[in-house]
């Protein structure tokens, strides 16, 4: 599995309008209910925003990856959002936030799930990659450049 399988560019929001970690969340799954990925909405932010409240997603370098397990997906979806200015995600390394990824799936795809968040990890360690995706002003930048790189392309 890509992420490139799971990315779609109107599922890529930037900059976001939200300026705090719930409202981040929120607008993402409303980006991927709008986008047709998610079926009951309210459902997922609950589902992401209860995960978020056990153990920050922030985890360091200026990145977050909330995400969620429920019913009404029907398949493994992702979200990113750039907010307008580094946001407060009690990340672990007390950094702000530059880049915000969303990802929602339903509760029988543990597996997909936990190899998504991997490989958001894993092309999020490569430094260069970073500078680069945080550099970006356009939802279709963010998007060239996971496909790039994450084998898409």
């Amino acid at each position: 599995m890509q992420l490139s399988e799971i990315l779609s560019v109107d599922c890529v929001r930037s900059p976001l309008t939200a300026a705090e970690k719930q409202g981040v969340i929120n607008e993402l799954v409303d980006v991927l209910v709008a986008a047709g990925k998610v079926r009951d909405g309210a459902a997922l932010k609950d589902a992401v925003w209860s995960r978020e409240q056990t153990r920050t997603t922030g985890i360091g370098h200026g990145l977050a990856i909330p995400h969620g397990k429920c019913e009404g997906i029907g398949e493994l979806a992702m979200a990113i959002g750039k907010p307008a200015e580094p946001l407060d995600f009690e990340a672990i390394d007390k950094q702000p936030v530059r880049l915000v990824v969303l990802l929602a799936s339903p509760p029988d795809k543990t597996s997909d799930h936990i190899q998504a968040l991997a490989r958001v990890s894993r092309l999020m360690s490569n430094e260069s990659f970073r500078e680069k995706i945080y550099a970006a002003q356009t939802p279709a930048e963010i998007h060239e450049l996971v496909v790039a790189q994450d084998g898409g392309r």
